[in-house]
């Protein structure tokens, strides 16, 4: 990596935004817990200390040692991260007497700076602290305040410390701050010195050399989904190593209509080592009479690396295990505050390399998801893939709510068909996340003709998201929806009533298992 930036996570909910408003400037960032501070090699132009729950005036404020970063890089910190640097400098910080939460606008600029280059006057930013500077340590300078805030912004004295120093009591990173990009881009670029040039093509060069040095002449192993992630992560190292990389596409019996040879269809198409594994019988058997949604999860992992296992032992000489590993699932990996509350079991299946006694390697492990689909695109992978809405690794068993049989499963594939369809149709498809159908284990009566029904109901599910962390209900069309909901009612047999879901994540999840 020829430069990147460090960001110092103190646990802000918004650290990973910063990462991505970095990234947008084609700055590589990688976001690191405060406690584990990286070797500042010649590669980190700077380090960003990120905002934090935290008061520095609690106990349990969460340290670090400044003088192992200042001096040495240029440093910003954002709320917390500028109180830290004030109070760690003897400034004065204290408790707001009320949370400075919501717009603002920096009114007052005291100074002219280059940080503050192309910034208009009153530009509206976003603050979220109790804490707040009420005296900058000696020296530093004032840059600018808002109406209510002495302090918004602050550097140190030119050659002070010797690599500059800055503070900002708001977030440049939400979209809020409406010129947050252009103050972040005048850190990075006018003082930090970066020149911007990691881009979708950088990155493809740097990681397929960075794969032929790890692999070698040895043989790569990886199961695909037909998602986003392993296409992408598929082609990656098939470009790097070509035939010694071996595919598999397990047919669980869970996913949407047609998709299993569709999939296929779509691989062999870009030359890839792939074998396709009808295994559906076997999950369907595993999953009779099962309705607790941990224990299919649960289920449907351990078949899978049973099925897996079973075919890799037909190849000879696998020495790696690939993954499609995308940055939140290695943020989360590595919380600041310890493993978060399991909420369900993650998607993605464990126990292979352990299993295989393979190595891993994880061609997109610090690629956010609309990173991979720029990858993707710049790879020449096909649109209908690289478009491809997420869809969970259980499959259509964790729409389908209560126990799965082979007949609920077609009843789902064709009310799920029905709705995508029309998606695509509408051109709906594109502007929006996610979207599925759910079969849920409610029956109501309904009238078809002159005879009475009591059937079952299907919801259906669109949300828009930027990485699946949070996500809003999708606004569709009255229109879309009647066409949907009558397709599905007159050609699906057993459904008498769709709904469709306005809930948001959180408090709800995407998935309803």
């Amino acid at each position: 990596m020829s430069e990147k930036i460090v960001i110092l996570d103190f646990g802000s909910q918004y650290t990973q935004l910063i990462a991505r408003r970095v990234r947008e400037l084609n700055i590589y960032s990688e976001i690191v817990p405060y406690n584990k501070m990286p070797v500042l090699d010649e590669s980190v132009k700077a380090v960003i200390l990120s905002g934090s729950p935290f008061s520095v005036k609690e106990e349990n404020a969460l340290h670090i040692d400044l003088d192992q970063i200042v001096g040495k890089k240029p440093v910003l910190g954002i709320c917390y991260g500028a109180q830290y640097i004030a109070n760690f400098y003897g400034g004065e910080v204290m408790r707001s007497n009320k949370r400075e939460y919501g717009k603002a606008n920096l009114s007052r600029v005291f100074q002219e700076d280059r940080f503050l280059n192309d910034i208009s006057s009153n530009s509206q930013v976003w603050m979220s602290h109790g804490d707040t500077i009420k005296k900058i340590p000696a020296g530093f300078e004032l840059l600018a305040g808002t109406e209510s805030i002495e302090v918004a912004a602050f550097k140190s004295h030119n050659g002070n410390f010797g690599s500059p120093i800055y503070g900002i009591q708001f977030h440049p990173e939400v979209t809020h701050s409406l010129e947050g990009k252009t103050l972040l881009k005048n850190f990075l670029i006018d003082i930090a010195g970066c020149k911007g040039n990691w881009t979708p093509d950088s990155f493809i060069e740097e990681t397929i050399q960075d794969l032929r040095q790890k692999i070698g002449t040895e043989k790569v192993l990886m199961g695909l989904s037909g998602g986003v992630d392993s296409t992408v992560g598929a082609t990656l190292l098939h470009q790097a190593i070509g035939e010694q990389l071996h595919c598999f596409f397990i047919d669980n019996g869970l996913l949407r209509k047609n998709e299993f040879q569709e999939v296929l269809d779509s691989y062999k198409g870009m030359g890839l080592n792939i074998t396709g594994v009808d295994a559906k019988q076997r999950f369907w058997n595993e999953l009779s009479g099962v309705s607790d949604p941990e224990q299919k999860r649960k289920i449907i992992g351990r078949v899978f690396i049973e099925v897996f296992e079973e075919e890799a032992n037909k190849l000879d000489g696998i020495k790696w295990l690939g993954q499609g590993t995308i940055y939140p699932d290695v943020i989360e990996s590595v919380s600041v505050h310890g493993p978060s509350v399991t909420i369900k079991s993650h998607h993605n299946v464990g126990g292979l390399p352990d299993k295989l006694q393979l190595k891993i390697i994880e061609p997109l492990r610090m690629l956010f998801k609309d990173e991979v689909r720029k990858v993707g695109r710049a790879l020449g992978i096909s649109g209908k893939l690289i478009g491809r809405h997420p869809f969970p690794g259980p499959g259509l068993a964790i729409r389908i709510l209560g126990d799965i049989t082979p007949k609920k499963v077609a009843m789902l594939q064709e009310a799920d068909a029905i709705y995508i369809n029309n998606l695509r149709k509408f051109e709906l498809y594109d502007k929006i996340w996610q979207a599925g159908a759910i079969l849920l284990p409610v029956q109501s009566v309904g009238v078809m003709g002159d005879e009475r029904t009591y059937e079952k109901t299907v919801a259906l599910r669109a949300v828009n998201s930027m990485d699946g962390m949070t996500a809003e209900w999708s606004r569709l069309p009255h229109d879309f929806l009647a066409t949907v909901s009558s397709e599905i009612i007159n050609n699906v047999k057993g459904v008498n009533r769709v709904v469709y879901d306005i809930s948001t994540k959180p408090p709800a999840t995407i998935e309803w298992e």
